[in-house]
Order: C-alpha cells, then structure tokens, then sequence
C-alpha cells in the first residue's frame, strides 16, 4: 500500500510506522492530513452493509488488528451513546477548538487525545440528555475540574465476560492499569484506557487549565464575559523562564517523518524521568515540534543547526507543510547539505527558592533511550537537547506581531 500511494501526485509527507502500537501510514492526500489502519477480517468478502460493533467480527483476530479496528468501533459506540446528536457535535467542536488553543490537544505529549475528549464530552451529554451545546459546555468545564481522579469516565458497563475472553481494563486484576492517573475508558469492547499516557506533569496543567475556564465560563453565563475568553491562545512561550529544546535533524525528508515521530512518541518519557528531579515543579511539554529545513554550505553550518542556531545558519526555511517538497539548489557550485529538523519544547517550572537544576542525567537517558531505537542512523540522524533561556527562544515559536516583552502566571 505505501509503495502503491508513492506513485500519486496528490500524495505527500508518506511514512509507514510498522512498529506502533496501531500501525499506521500517515499522509497528506491533497494537503488533507490523512491516516491509514488495516485490519484482516476472517470473512469471504466484506459486504457493503457490514457493521463492524458486532464482537463476532473480532473471532480469530490478532491484536494489531483488534486494536487497528477499535478506533472506529470506539466512534460509532459513542455516536450511539449520546442522547443528542447536535448538541454532542457542537459541544465537541467547541471543547477541541478550546483544547487546541490552549496546547493540550495531544495524546502522544501526555495529554487527551481526540477519542478522550470525545468521549469525556459523551459522558456531560449523558449526564444533561436535554441540555444545548453551551450549556453541555459550561458543565464540562466544572464537572471535569472537580471529578475525582482516578476515578475512571465510563459511557457504559465495561464488557468484562465476552465469550472471546479479551483483556478489558480492570485495575483490580491488572497491575499496570493502577497507573492510570486519569482513566477514560473506551466504549466499545474490549475496553482500554484512552489516557495512559498521562503522567503526573501533565495531569496538573490540564487541571489548572480546566480551572482557568470555569472562572471563565462562570463570568460568561452572569453576562460578565465573552467566549472568545475562553478560546484565548496559550502563552507557553512566555510564560516560564527556562525551556528545554529538543531537537531532532535528519538528512533526508523521509527519514525524518519517521525519526521525529520516533523522538516524539517518546517525549513522555522524559517527563516521566523529570518528575523525579526535586527542584523541578513543573515540565510542560507543548502539544507540537516545529519543522524546519537547512541549506548548510560547510560543515560549521551543520554544528550551528545541530546547537539549535538556526537563524544565521538556514539559507531558506520553510513551514511544515512544505516539509516534504523537493529542495531546489540554491546555486549550481555551492557543495550543500540539506538538513531537517524538528524541535519540541518543555517548559521548566523550578521550585521556589532552588538556585540550581541539573537536568543531566534525565537528559542522558532518554538521549540514549531514542537512539536505541533499531533504525536509528548516526550518520544520518542526531538529536541534541540544550537548556535554554525565554530571551534565546527563536522567532518561529512566536505569531506574527507576538513579542516576548513580559511574563504571565499559569492561569492566564
């Protein structure tokens, strides 16, 4: 199937992860960000009108294509579940849009992820079936910030005696599901949790972001507010003191889909190994890397980009959609290297009163972590991390006419 998409023109930025959790081949069709799952059915042929909720479809099927299935079984269950189509819908689109602008629109960063919020939007539907969209909205905020974790959301009973004898998830049986933090349970069967990527970082910022909208939204159900409060943009880059940069070169753009991927499904990690420094509050991870793309003419070029020096390094740069295109040369003597690179941002928040922060050995280990990775090159790939002031934060991380000029709290 990739060799076969590779021959459309329509298609770009092509990569196949073989070895995910889901395998998947991620593509933009016509700049359209799509992605591709398979799954083999023990079926003659695959009738038009076949319904995929039945769990007899699931008989003699192995666990990629169990899991490669369940995304669309989990949207269909949920569509089924609430009572009102509309209000869901809208709702959804409001919390996303919300969940998008204030950068905690990421399940691989340790955040909710897409089926998460939609399932945690079902469940306010369930609980007010005949409530409008904002009103749907205004409870989610305040039922979410005051739910007790870990308690887990669930839609429905979990299906945990199915002839077919799947694992569900049970904290009570397994021992790793008592490590969900904040357990949102999959609808359709076998049921798993949507979030067992959050950690204890990540947990608090969402908190504190959902106690930031329910002040919000209170002052706009009095008439004291407005929505566009509410969807106001984050200001991750301005907000803490100190980042860490992460970043990730390859020499080739297809190497570097599946490189920077790699780097960034383990990005948690690190957030893991960091929660156990003392004098470190908070690590935030934002929800996304930025792309960019070096023509280096020497050797000092490629230390400066390796170092995080883009700007006087880069000959052109483009934007992540442009990722993928053919580089042209930009003249027809000059010996240039092409380099991609993707960097991710954690913002640090030191405790109170620490006048030192060695993040050394965390560093090391997740370094040495990504570079186990089978298909790692070194003489293709590399991954620097550097410890970095706000007034060092390059442009491309800012809007146009955003200026760093001052620090806000967490909460605004």
């Amino acid at each position: 199937m990739h060799h076969t998409l590779n021959n459309f023109a329509e298609v770009s930025e092509l990569s196949s992860i073989t070895d995910a959790y889901v395998p998947v081949i991620n593509l933009r069709f016509q700049d359209i960000p799509t992605n591709l799952v398979f799954a083999r059915l023990e079926l003659a042929k695959i009738p038009n009108e076949l319904e995929i909720k039945e769990n007899s479809l699931l008989k003699n099927l192995d666990e990629i294509c169990i899991r490669s299935l369940k995304g669309s079984r989990d949207a269909d269950e949920i569509l089924r579940l609430v009572p009102s189509l509309p209000a869901f819908r809208t709702s959804l689109r409001c919390i996303k849009l919300w969940a998008k602008r204030r950068a905690i629109y990421s399940n691989v960063m340790g955040f909710f992820g897409g089926v998460s919020w939609a399932i945690l939007v079902a469940r306010i539907c369930q609980l007010y079936p005949n409530a409008i969209a904002g009103a749907i909205v205004s409870r989610f905020f305040r039922i979410v910030y005051q739910w007790k974790w870990p308690h887990p959301v669930l839609l429905k009973p979990i299906e945990d005696n199915n002839p077919l004898n799947f694992r569900v998830w049970n904290p009570k049986i397994y021992h790793d599901d008592l490590y969900h933090l904040m357990p949102i349970i999959t609808p359709s069967y076998p049921s798993k949790c949507a979030t067992h990527n959050v950690t204890q970082f990540t947990k608090k910022i969402m908190e504190r972001e959902f106690g930031r909208a329910v002040d919000i939204m209170d002052h706009i159900m009095t008439g004291t507010g407005k929505w566009s409060d509410l969807f106001a943009k984050h200001n991750f880059f301005g907000r803490y003191r100190y980042y860490l940069q992460i970043i990730v070169l390859s020499d080739s753009s297809e190497k570097h889909l599946k490189w920077s991927g790699r780097v960034e499904s383990r990005v948690r990690y690190l957030i893991s190994k960091l929660e156990s420094i003392g004098s470190l509050a908070l690590a935030h991870p934002f929800a996304k890397g930025f792309n960019k793309i070096h023509h280096c003419i020497n050797d000092q070029m490629v230390k400066d980009v390796m170092r995080g020096v883009f700007d006087s390094t880069s000959i052109n740069d483009k934007n992540d959609t442009e990722l993928s295109q053919n580089i042209q040369d930009v003249t027809d003597t000059a010996n240039i290297r092409v380099i991609y690179t993707t960097t991710f941002y954690i913002g640090l928040e030191i405790e109170s009163g620490s006048r030192q922060l060695d993040l050394t050995w965390p560093t090391q280990e997740f370094i040495k972590f990504v570079k186990g990775w089978d298909k790692y090159d070194e003489k293709s790939m590399g991954i620097t991390i550097r410890y970095v002031k706000s007034v060092e934060l390059p442009s491309e991380v800012f809007d146009d006419g955003e200026h760093l000029l001052k620090r806000t709290n967490i909460r605004s």
